[in-house]
């Protein structure tokens, strides 16, 4: 660790213990009053863990959520999918306990993609899962019910991107190849897709914000987002507003989201923006390589790295937002729901040190990342090291940390500690180890306030 790192780890960790001793001094006096926004923000970055789905009609065609613009569908043969669409095996109450048993704590799932067909029931189109497909239900409202009644939290993805509709014009980046007609008044393409924002804040009760994606498509376009936000904000005080558009965040945005990246990293080339400490953080990844169901697709990500994943995210002080993409028939494929339940079992065992944490104060190192966890009522505040790396034998901390007792999660023998030039050596043996990922838990004594 070098020395800048040191400091600036020193200086993290002398924030947290001014921060717990402040809150022990305060001892029984009331909490101040809480706005629901604020709430929201701090309970969503309580949660840690999210499932995104990813279902439409393109589902059918089993090549992924993008197949009208890959393969140039015009809108007119496009169009022969809906009538084709009749998940008759979608049981909302089933995803909703496979996301309660993976550890899930909220739900995002796809209310329109970029082709513009909504997955609800909008009174603004027939083009809809209830007016175009002898399905003629509406599965968000059920998965809204069993979502609720599991203690699930819901939100909504909604595409701003329309390759469907007339009134998104001029036509953005893509959808070049959907053979509609020229024109269209852009300001009532603003208006219907305010109005099924408006649809989705007043129809399932209380949800837990919408997902915005496709700003990117038209950046210059008249979007009006302060509108948008405002009104999500009016009808649900406790929702909130993010939007996948890889830029610095917007004013009324609630949370900034990096695609397949974890903050800080920009792997998939578009993620240029730095994280916004004001905000809370989520990562949205891919269990395979596609979003939307792709039959071709046996590339899924192993337990351990999911569970990496996670814990990458949590480091960082991010949500982790794991995409699955059901199949045509309403079922989750058997090869993602697997992978959701190791990672419910590792959870099980190890959520203490994942679940209502912050990042820690010890930057990502070579061999993992650090989470937090600030206490009340006299005790000490933990750091969670979460030593990724299988072959590390020894970690260094800070010297901040030379008087702090390290134990291995849920263990009661003390890792052996050397003061070094570089801090505090600790050594982890062999039958401390775990799969995935060996965490140790690092109580930082405090001086607490005397009655």
């Amino acid at each position: 660790m070098s020395t800048r790192d040191r400091l600036a780890a020193g200086a993290l960790l002398a924030a947290i213990v001014a921060t717990t001793v402040a809150g022990a001094a305060r001892g029984q006096d009331a909490p101040a009053p809480e706005s629901p926004n604020a709430a929201a923000r701090r309970a969503f970055e309580d949660a840690k863990f999210g499932l995104f789905v990813h279902w439409g009609v393109y589902s059918l065609l089993g090549k992924g959520e993008w197949v009208m613009n890959n393969d140039k569908i015009p809108v007119a043969e496009y169009r022969k999918l809906p009538p084709q669409f009749n998940p008759t095996k979608f049981d909302a109450e089933e995803w909703a306990k496979l996301a309660r048993s993976a550890g899930v704590r909220y739900v995002t799932v796809t209310a329109k993609h970029h082709d513009g067909f909504a997955m609800f029931d909008s009174k603004l189109t027939d083009y809809d899962v209830v007016d175009a497909t002898p399905y003629a239900k509406d599965p968000l409202r059920a998965l809204a019910d069993a979502c609720r009644k599991n203690r699930i939290k819901l939100f909504f993805y909604y595409s701003l991107l329309d390759w469907h509709h007339p009134d998104y014009f001029p036509l953005g980046k893509t959808g070049r190849s959907a053979g509609r007609e020229p024109g269209g008044d852009w300001s009532r393409y603003v208006a219907y897709y305010q109005g099924q924002v408006r649809e989705l804040c007043t129809n399932y009760g209380e949800i837990g914000g919408i997902w915005f994606d496709g700003w990117w498509d038209a950046p210059d376009a008249a979007w009006d987002l302060e509108g948008t936000y405002r009104l999500i904000h009016e009808l649900q005080p406790g929702a909130l507003a993010g939007n996948n558009h890889h830029v610095a965040p917007f004013p009324g945005e609630d949370f900034q989201m990096f695609e397949q990246d974890l903050p800080g990293e920009n792997s998939a080339g578009f993620n240029k923006a730095e994280a916004t400490a004001a905000l809370p953080l989520e990562t949205c990844l891919t269990m395979n390589r596609s979003w939307g169901y792709d039959s071709g697709d046996r590339a899924y990500k192993s337990p351990e790295e999911l569970v990496h994943a996670l814990v990458g995210a949590a480091g960082r002080g991010a949500n982790l937002l794991l995409n699955v993409g059901p199949k045509p028939d309403g079922t989750i494929p058997p090869e993602a729901a697997e992978r959701l339940l190791a990672l419910g079992r590792w959870l099980e065992a190890n959520g203490k040190a994942v679940y209502g944490t912050r990042k820690g104060p010890i930057p990502p190192q070579p061999w993992g990342v650090t989470t937090s966890r600030g206490t009340s009522g006299g005790r000490a505040p933990t750091i969670y090291l979460h030593v990724l790396k299988p072959d590390a034998k020894e970690v260094v901390l800070p010297e901040a940390l030379a008087e702090a007792v390290a134990l291995p999660l849920g263990g009661t023998t003390p890792l052996k500690k050397e003061i070094v030039p570089e801090g505090v050596k600790l050594t982890i043996p062999d039958d401390a180890r775990a799969p995935y990922d060996t965490i140790i838990a690092v109580d930082v004594p405090v001086p607490m306030p005397r009655d």
